[in-house]
């Protein structure tokens, strides 16, 4: 029996189940590609290149990720852990839960993710650039992390009216 998913929206900031340190996935099974098949079609749906499951209100350690945007590229990793960490490069970001924010972050320029697919095999990758910075912001989630915690004093100030918005339209 699946859970009909078409409820599932993306949650905004400040819900506060974006600060939460989530639980690894124990169990792989129709449930679990059900979710990962819901949340990829809202990363499409709302133009982005990676969502990660607390986005969704889910506390596990599950992301999407899709950088080209061509349905063949879509990647979904479960329990997640980077490693070989390498390099340094500052861009642009911003979060599908924060819409309308940017900030300047600084990210490795590449590294290494060791995970699980839907079925729990194993997956070993390794990234540059774009799907590096993809892969450190979506796991920033995993860990109740977000781009506003790394914003400097000018982002700070750029972002403050559209931050004070979503306080305001928060019902939590």
């Amino acid at each position: 029996m699946r859970k009909d998913l078409s409820a599932l929206r993306i949650i905004n900031y400040p819900d506060p189940r974006l600060r939460k340190v989530c639980k690894p996935v124990e169990v792989f099974d129709e449930e679990l590609a059900g979710l990962a098949g819901r949340m990829l079609e809202l990363m499409r749906e709302s133009q982005g290149i990676g969502l990660a499951a607390p986005q969704v209100g889910k506390l596990i350690r599950l992301f999407v990720c899709n950088v080209t945007g061509e349905p063949k590229d879509d990647l979904v990793f479960v329990n997640p852990v980077l490693s070989d960490l390498a390099g340094h490069i500052e861009g642009e970001e911003g979060c599908l839960s924060i819409p309308d924010v940017t900030v300047t972050m600084q990210r490795a320029a590449s590294c290494r993710m060791t995970a699980r697919d839907l079925s729990g095999k194993p997956i070993e990758k390794k990234a540059e650039l774009l799907m590096a910075r993809c892969w450190q912001h979506e796991c920033d989630h995993l860990n109740g992390r977000l781009i506003v915690d790394q914003m400097s004093e000018t982002d700070r100030i750029a972002n403050r009216r559209k931050l004070r918005e979503l306080e305001r339209s928060f019902k939590g």
